[in-house]
């Protein structure tokens, strides 16, 4: 068993980056981004996440979620997204003693050279930048390093894992977005998308991708998880998956309730697509059939099973902190990564293990999509394609 020395050790050496946060949403939400009323740099915050915590959990960087809801749409979604860009951005000032921004991995490291966590962003959701590659390009130049390429709804180009199928995975527009993504340095994240759009984007893709927040279908049977074949293409082009904790992707009774809701959601016509009505429809059916509970166990054994099937140098750790409301028994909040990691440390992952998880793989991942857009970028410029020329259609 790794002792708590040897765990602390490790954490200052290889400290946890996580994948997803979804704090800046719930700043949004519940204080329109004023952190002095939301003080996250004190702690005992209403929230799984503030600075002690992430402090005390052995973390070193974050991906903030700039995430805005499928409701909104066109330029709206793009105002939204730009403003919770913002918001990481004021986030990272006001607590500039604390958090350093960061847009590569040498800035990561930067950062903790220089005893600060790292701040990073990523866009949940192609929605987002309203079919417009200019509109991508400028989000990377504002410090944006990842885009999923849908959330919860389908995009014009893009079929979600929660929507029903509309195009059959990517678009050729669609494709272009991952291409592009490809040449300016962007990560492409399989999160929240189809099977197919997972494997037409592996199938494109000239750089590694990521999952930002999923778990492995083949141990709890979400289609918000990666299938084990998705695992493997994943891996063979140098990608990572950032286990995530929600409950009904990592245990099976979690997962089963969901379904059920699902199903009962579109007796009454309303689809899990459907954000808003989802979620009220949700929160009243909870109270006459209560969620089962996840536990750290089930999280140990996505990360076994990730490991065995894309390898120790293919996994990474993407909570989804704040952006759900009930986290598994033992990861409530960002100061439970060590939990995590002697758990792993039991079941035998060694500490070159654990440091591939907590930060190596996903550092390796930064600085070989940096390259490969270095690479791209001396044979080929800026993409001026349109959806409505590729794919005949207009969001």
């Amino acid at each position: 068993m790794t002792s708590e020395l040897d765990l602390s050790a490790l954490l200052a050496d290889h400290p946890v980056i996580d994948g997803h946060n979804d704090l800046l949403w719930e700043a949004r939400a519940q204080v329109a981004y004023d952190f002095t009323r939301l003080d996250v740099g004190t702690g005992g915050t209403p929230t799984h996440t503030d600075l002690p915590r992430m402090r005390a959990g052995g973390m070193g960087a974050q991906f903030w979620s700039v995430y805005v809801p499928c409701r909104l749409t066109g330029d709206d979604a793009v105002s939204a997204t730009l403003e919770q860009v913002d918001a990481a951005r004021h986030l990272t000032s006001s607590y500039a003693d604390q958090l350093a921004w960061a847009t590569t991995a040498d800035e990561v490291e930067a950062a903790w050279a220089s005893g600060r966590m790292a701040s990073l962003t990523g866009a949940e959701g192609g929605h987002s930048i309203n079919c417009s590659l200019g509109t991508l390009r400028r989000l990377h130049e504002l410090g944006v390093r990842y885009m999923t390429l849908t959330h919860n709804a389908n995009t014009p180009w893009a079929d979600s894992a929660t929507d029903r199928p509309a195009v059959g995975g990517l678009t050729a527009f669609g494709r272009e977005v991952v291409r592009e993504m490809n040449r300016i340095g962007m990560m492409v994240d399989l999160s929240h998308v189809s099977a197919d759009t997972m494997r037409d984007a592996l199938e494109v893709a000239e750089a590694p991708v990521i999952f930002s927040h999923s778990s492995a279908r083949a141990v709890t049977d979400s289609r918000r998880n990666a299938p084990d074949d998705v695992l493997e293409r994943m891996a063979a082009g140098g990608g990572v998956c950032m286990v995530t904790f929600v409950p009904k992707f990592v245990n099976a009774a979690c997962a089963d309730a969901h379904r059920e809701t699902v199903a009962a959601a579109e007796a009454e016509g309303i689809l899990e697509s459907d954000g808003v009505r989802f979620a009220a429809f949700e929160e009243a059916w909870v109270v006459d059939h209560p969620v089962p509970t996840a536990t750290l166990a089930d999280v140990v054994a996505h990360c076994e099973h990730v490991r065995e099937v894309a390898g120790i140098d293919h996994i990474g750790l993407g909570g989804d902190y704040d952006g759900v409301e009930v986290l598994p028994t033992g990861l409530e909040d960002v100061s439970t990564y060590p939990a995590l990691l002697s758990a792993l440390a039991d079941r035998g992952w060694s500490a070159d293990d654990l440091a591939r998880l907590t930060c190596r793989n996903t550092l390796r991942v930064m600085r070989e999509v940096e390259d490969a857009a270095r690479r791209i970028q001396a044979v080929r410029g800026p993409s001026l394609a349109r959806i409505e020329d590729l794919d005949g259609v207009r969001s």
